[in-house]
């Protein structure tokens, strides 16, 4: 194949994944390579800001929400879980601390991204 039928082969299939592309997905394009870089480290800021400012009931909270907090991996998570199973529901944000492996400066770290309503 010669490369002027492998271009047009290229931009074909490019086209076609384009037209395929929902325009809410479309990206902005940029002629300055510095533009697009800063444009996509604002997104990234943009959705750690976003995901920093959720409010996470601990009476209610999922495995996945509870691993949004700070130092709250998958073991923790389903411990604060089994917790609340087997005690009820947390009173308030301090008796976070009453699960086994999570102390004082997780509870302060993460206090006021949680709440208990």
């Amino acid at each position: 194949m010669n490369s002027a039928v492998r271009r047009l082969a290229i931009s074909f299939l490019f086209l076609f994944q384009l037209a395929l592309m929902p325009s809410a997905w479309a990206q902005q394009c940029y002629a300055d390579a510095n533009q697009a870089y800063a444009h996509l480290i604002n997104q990234e800021q943009n959705q750690k800001l976003a995901k920093q400012s959720v409010v996470i009931n601990l009476n209610t909270a999922t495995e996945g929400e509870l691993t949004q907090l700070k130092g709250i991996g998958s073991s923790k998570a389903q411990k604060i879980i089994l917790y609340r199973e087997a005690f009820g529901a947390f009173g308030s944000v301090d008796d976070l601390a009453k699960v086994k492996g999570i102390g004082d400066k997780t509870v302060a770290k993460n206090r006021v991204r949680m709440s208990v309503e």
